[in-house]
């Protein structure tokens, strides 16, 4: 027989409390308000994001969306208590993803889990998500924020974003005419953006590095918690000046599982390894860690955010444009033939290129 629970019990006493909750909405509206654009209707705080498109200059509008993460760069966020980036990264993960086929971002929502909610430590990472917006010129048009007590260890919290954004029909990226002797230019990332955190907080673990040790001018803190790049409005501006055949952003995977997702059958894409060099960041991680050339290439950005391919008789314009736009661009290969179809991607000088990165 069920024994009577004489005890009053409410929300709060099982771990999750409303005023939290609101405290954090009135915290975040001065800054969600700062993201609004053309086309946003409603305020924060309704069941729904509303978005009038009538309210853009579209023809032909078709929607691009897509939802990302920030993996496991959370641990050394959390470890390091800096909270106020990690949402730049979230955004970036995503606004980059659209922008390979050409869209525009429109609005942005986000999805915060925690076992308890820490309203200061949630602001922050929120206000990081209106600024990742302000720099993609999309709205944080809403979000959700949910405390569940006994799903995460105290302290701890997840994060999912969602990004919706726009392209003309007829303007739509997609890669299916790259040919042979293109051009494929190399924009700089700004370190390892937000992929390949479990390997590097494997090489932390076993070389007993702590965050706040020195590294180059700063500490790994900072160079491990620098924000993906957001590359919406230097390369949106580009599509405009110049034909761009494809784009790829290099994600988890690397150069060697990314770039062949942009390329139709027959070609394949041949970097030169010795066009760039690699940020230090990357030299200590393979270094420290052992790791063969091959897996960081597979893992890692290895210093290049986004990948574009145009026609070689563009490559100068493309380059210089990008420059102007303060972003580091160069000449990373070309585009040849392919017979079979299974080795999409070539590196050239991948050996030499071993020596000059152990530097």
């Amino acid at each position: 027989m069920t024994t009577p629970n004489t005890k009053t019990n409410s929300y709060a006493e099982a771990g999750v409390s409303i005023d939290r909750g609101n405290q954090l909405v009135e915290h975040i509206k001065p800054f969600v308000k700062e993201t609004q654009r053309p086309g946003v209707m409603g305020n924060l705080g309704g069941f729904a994001a509303l978005f009038d498109m009538s309210a853009l200059d579209y023809r032909q509008p078709v929607l691009v969306s897509g939802t990302d993460g920030v993996g496991t760069k959370l641990k050394l966020v959390i470890e390091s208590g800096i909270f106020d980036t990690i949402g730049i990264d979230l955004v970036a993960m995503c606004v980059n993803d659209l922008l390979v086929h050409g869209a525009e971002p429109l609005f942005f929502l986000d999805y915060y889990a925690c076992s308890s909610l820490d309203v200061a430590a949630a602001a922050q990472v929120i206000q990081g998500i209106a600024e990742g917006c302000k720099r993609s010129g999309c709205a944080l048009s809403g979000g959700e924020t949910a405390e569940m007590p006994g799903m995460y260890q105290f302290g701890e919290f997840d994060l999912a974003g969602f990004c919706v954004g726009v392209v003309e029909k007829d303007e739509i990226i997609d890669g299916s005419d790259t040919a042979m002797g293109d051009a494929v230019i190399a924009i700089a990332s700004s370190g390892p953006h937000s992929n390949g955190y479990s390997l590097i907080r494997k090489v932390l673990s076993d070389s007993s590095t702590k965050l706040s040790d020195k590294f180059a001018a700063g500490t790994f803190t900072d160079v491990l918690l620098q924000p993906t790049r957001i590359y919406i409005k230097p390369v949106l501006g580009l599509l405009k000046a110049v034909r761009v055949k494809a784009i790829s952003h290099i994600t988890g995977g690397g150069l060697l599982e990314n770039i062949p997702r942009i390329l139709p059958a027959g070609v394949q894409v041949q970097i030169d390894c010795n066009s760039w060099q690699w940020p230090a960041i990357f030299k200590w991680l393979m270094n420290t860690g052992n790791i063969p050339i091959e897996e960081m290439y597979r893992t890692f950005n290895c210093g290049i955010g986004l990948v574009l391919i145009v026609k070689n008789d563009d490559a100068d314009k493309t380059i210089k444009f990008l420059h102007e736009q303060g972003e580091q661009a160069w000449l990373v290969g070309r585009v040849a033939e392919c017979s079979d179809n299974k080795n999409q991607i070539r590196l050239i000088n991948k050996d030499a290129d071993k020596e000059s990165v152990r530097e």
